[in-house]
């Protein structure tokens, strides 16, 4: 072999092998949810229910921050690319988030909100978010009809293991119901509140799917630092929620109103840990179910009224809130934090607790973390161990109610009906299958 063959050999080992070697030994400090950073190209994209959701609607994304401009492009779909026609273009509003916890980078990222309005009940739309050469794909959405029903997704806690354990559980929703008008969190969407990599967790988990049915979520304690109470920055920058409630509390505690629905969001965090914000949400449900012409009320909330773990009793929500929802007859309230299924009444009088009438109460969780579940007079059905996902119908006189496991099995059901005077009854539909109760 020549000296030169030999050199273009050893040559071209350097190039080849050096580079796998490096790779090799560098590999172990490589972060695996490096690919969560921000980029040109946006992500994160959500939409958000607005205070009136038959005529506007919410959008939310994020970019590095070298996008400091962004815009939203949007067209009533066709059946056809002929749209691209016809679109609007509309800049969006953007904010920065510096955010870093414990061991993840500092992570600088560009947040950006369109709030879209004129829209048209039962018109289907198609927008996309981006700009220059760095764009979204094509995302399409529908606006519910004025025809008074109404149907949508409830989830307890999500919070640990969200990509590998709860995306199943959304996803199974997503392919085994009827098309949903939107989605409800009950709190815990994280378990660190200002973990960005967690909060992209919570976003692949959703995907397209957060996209193109709009989402609306109440904090949990997960949610916020502690000492004080303080909600984590990564709420207000990457959601778009009504900021129609108390001052202090925008998009943790607002209403979103159908034609025969009205759906409220309360901040359990500061109803347990601010006497300030306590009363001012206490007033300002008063206010808006004193004045309130929907025949429907649903109301969530992430600490229960009724504790299901054994070692737990939230006595804020029950002195402070629950005298509340009796006065205006609140027909269901819908959380979480107890990270088990319990469903049931109880209406206290006179010190008594009545267990066939008064507001519903639905404690749930669909991610994988599950507390030991008791038994209370109050529970119709109760279970531990299970990730399940609820489907809420409500039509003009039944809000009809179905809880399924992570298999798409129904483990509860039930119907409210309601009277011409405004009573309801609870109808129950459960399945005759046994109650999933703790391990042995």
């Amino acid at each position: 072999m020549s000296k030169l063959c030999l050199l273009k050999r050893m040559f071209l080992a350097l190039v080849f092998v050096c580079p796998i070697l490096a790779f090799s030994q560098n590999k172990s400090s490589i972060n695996p949810d490096s690919y969560l950073l921000p980029s040109a190209r946006p992500d994160r994209i959500i939409l958000n229910l607005s205070e009136n959701p038959l005529e506007s609607i919410h959008v939310n994304w994020r970019t590095d921050t070298t996008h400091v401009v962004s815009h939203l492009e949007v067209a009533k779909a066709t059946s056809g690319p002929e749209f691209r026609d016809n679109t609007e273009q509309i800049k969006a509003v953007t904010e920065t988030l510096v955010s870093q916890q414990d061991e993840e980078p500092t992570i600088h990222a560009n947040y950006h909100q369109v709030k879209l309005t004129g829209l048209e009940p039962g018109t289907s739309y198609v927008y996309r978010v981006g700009g220059g050469e760095f764009w979204s794909e094509w995302f399409q959405f529908t606006i519910p009809e004025d025809d008074q029903e109404v149907n949508f997704l409830y989830f307890g806690d999500v919070q640990n293991e969200v990509v590998a354990m709860f995306s199943r559980v959304f996803r199974e929703a997503v392919i085994n119901l009827p098309k949903m008008d939107f989605t409800v969190y009950a709190g815990d969407l994280v378990n660190h509140e200002s973990a960005d990599f967690e909060w992209g967790g919570w976003f692949e988990a959703g995907q397209w799917i957060h996209a193109t049915i709009p989402s609306m979520m109440t904090p949990g304690n997960h949610e916020f630092s502690k000492n004080p109470a303080t909600l984590t920055p990564h709420w207000n920058a990457q959601f778009n929620l009504p900021i129609n409630g108390p001052e202090g509390l925008e998009e943790t505690t607002y209403e979103v109103n159908f034609p025969e629905l009205k759906i409220i969001s309360l901040d359990g965090e500061q109803i347990d840990e601010s006497p300030r914000y306590r009363k001012a949400q206490m007033d300002w449900l008063r206010t808006i179910l004193t004045e309130n012409p929907r025949k429907w009320t649903v109301i969530t909330f992430h600490y229960p009224v009724y504790a299901t773990a054994p070692d737990r009793y939230h006595d804020k929500m029950i002195d402070y809130i629950r005298p509340i929802l009796q006065e205006f007859k609140v027909d269901l309230a819908i959380q979480g934090h107890d990270h088990a299924y319990a469903r049931g009444r109880a209406f206290e009088e006179n010190g008594k607790l009545d267990f066939g009438k008064g507001t519903v109460y639905v404690v749930s969780v669909a991610g994988p973390k599950m507390y030991e579940v008791k038994a209370d007079a109050w529970m119709e059905r109760k279970a531990y161990g299970t990730q399940t996902y609820q489907w809420i119908k409500v039509t003009k006189d039944v809000l009809s109610f179905k809880t399924y496991t992570a298999l798409g099995e129904l483990y509860d059901s039930f119907e409210i009906h309601k009277d011409s005077q405004g009573g309801n009854t609870v109808v129950n539909n459960i399945p005759d299958t046994p109650e999933r109760l703790q391990r042995k």
